[in-house]
């Protein structure tokens, strides 16, 4: 059975349709259909009934796709890495993320990429718009701490880092000196990424602090604007040790001493499965895999 027909038939799996696996893989329908009848005769069982909204896979087909799992997708990929060895790989490459990781930890990273030849354009942005990005065919590769929830997409872990709680070393003697750590804490001005408060609030419940009536008094998605304020004694806030290290070892900051403990955050490297049909994103994608899994 060749890979065409395999990737082919994995597809229309997904998309449960003749004529969007065709747009996908740029075929015509007659021909998408053709690659199914061929595995259909080599395997000698029917992969797919047709509906009304398209086609529904059998027993058979389901069986197909869990013995193939994500075997496709690494043959894919090592076959566009043995091709991007002999070919010319330079292009444009569409990257989007979170903007603070993006610039302390990806952008030296990506030096190899830059010195092949590929050229890079890098758009910031949160986890749902790293995903519409990918989804929509704008972006290449994302970067996001948020865990793929949409099956259409495929990620491996990056990179892992802890969250702490941190300001300026007048704020911390403040908040250490009161009765009451709970109160003390949020008694002082909060930064945070977001309204919903997710680097915040994991770190507020593990500590046994309510979040209760807690409302941030400056809101940014570029972790390094609230870091500057900081620095500068205004407020507290919860931030990966990458982006607050260098400030705590000369003093601008401090970290806040934990009750019971701080968590980690990870981030992922995410891609539409497809993409990696593209000598250039293969290529980008293992490059990079490589970069960061070595930090």
């Amino acid at each position: 059975m060749s890979l065409a027909r395999m990737r082919t038939f994995i597809e229309v799996y997904r998309q449960r349709s003749i004529s969007g696996a065709a747009r996908s893989l740029n075929l015509t329908q007659p021909a998408v259909s053709q690659h199914i009848a061929g595995l259909e005769v080599a395997i000698g069982r029917p992969l797919f009934e047709r509906s009304s909204s398209g086609v529904e896979p059998t027993s058979t087909a389901d069986e197909l796709a869990m013995d193939i799992g994500d075997k496709l997708e690494a043959a894919e990929a090592a076959l566009a890495s043995a091709r991007a060895r002999s070919m010319d790989i330079s292009g444009v490459l569409q990257i989007v993320g979170h903007a603070d990781f993006m610039a302390e930890i990806l952008s030296v990273q990506m030096l190899p990429l830059l010195e092949s030849g590929v050229k890079i354009r890098m758009h910031t942005g949160n986890g749902s718009m790293v995903s519409s990005m990918l989804l929509e065919g704008h972006c290449d590769l994302g970067v996001s701490a948020h865990p793929v929830l949409d099956d259409r997409l495929k990620s491996e872990l990056i990179y892992t880092s802890k969250v702490l709680p941190v300001a300026a070393p007048s704020v911390v003697k403040r908040i250490m000196s009161a009765q009451d750590f709970g109160e003390a804490i949020r008694a002082e001005s909060l930064l945070a990424y977001n309204l919903e408060l997710s680097l915040i609030e994991p770190w507020l419940l593990k500590n046994q602090i309510s979040i209760a009536s807690l409302v941030p008094a400056v809101v940014s998605q570029d972790l390094r604007a609230q870091r500057k304020l900081l620095a500068q004694g205004f407020g507290w806030s919860v931030m990966p040790e990458f982006l607050c290290q260098q400030q705590i070892a000369q003093g601008e900051l401090m970290e806040i001493p934990s009750p019971v403990g701080t968590r980690d955050i990870h981030y992922y490297l995410i891609w539409l499965p497809s993409a990696l049909r593209q000598v250039r994103v293969a290529h980008a994608r293992q490059t990079l895999l490589t970069q960061l899994r070595s930090l």
